[in-house]
């Protein structure tokens, strides 16, 4: 990865992993795909390898990943999954041919169509955010509970409780906020 990107946020789930290249929607916004070899790099990750993408190529999986992140808020929050948001992730299903292909090893890998190769990739993210949305997956779509990033996550933990989309960023940066705010009311209840 080339050092003056910002790192990428990578999860077990791929639908909401895509959405988490753009954080911090409700802060400083920090698009981490901000060019079409950037978004290659990031599909190359999830073994969606794709040899080149165009600028208009990224519009299209930015638009995805805004109609994901749509869907999945309003889904989390239970309330009526916006149309457009819909029609894109729909759209964006169907118009992916993409296989899976079973490894000697035993694991999944998506074979793309070399004249298609990234339509496919967002074909499969789509698909996978459909299953995720549609409540097909054993966890509950939630939304961080950092007010800055409110980002969409997929969580799988035993109780369905989780509240940070990252325990490594988002959790840790309020549990310091919180740690500092004590310590101030600390030293001034002390003097």
């Amino acid at each position: 990865m080339r050092a003056e990107f910002p790192d990428f946020r990578l999860g077990a789930v791929l639908a909401t992993s895509f959405t988490g290249t753009l954080s911090e929607r409700h802060g400083e916004a920090v698009e981490r795909i901000p060019t079409p070899r950037r978004l290659a790099d990031w599909l190359a990750i999830y073994g969606l390898d794709v040899r080149s993408c165009t600028p208009d190529q990224l519009d299209l999986a930015r638009e995805l990943r805004e109609s994901i992140h749509a869907a999945a808020t309003a889904a989390a929050l239970q309330e009526p999954l916006p149309a457009c948001a819909v029609r894109i992730l729909n759209d964006r299903s169907g118009h992916g041919r993409a296989t899976a292909m079973l490894t000697p090893e035993g694991k999944r890998r998506w074979q793309l169509g070399p004249a298609s190769a990234l339509e496919d990739a967002l074909g499969v993210i789509a698909a996978d955010a459909i299953a995720v949305i549609a409540g097909e997956r054993d966890g509950r779509l939630a939304l961080c509970a950092s007010p800055t990033c409110r980002a969409a996550f997929f969580d799988t933990s035993r109780s369905r409780t989780r509240r940070w989309c990252d325990m490594n960023t988002c959790g840790n940066r309020q549990k310091k906020a919180r740690f500092h705010a004590n310590q101030s009311r600390s030293t001034t209840s002390a003097e």
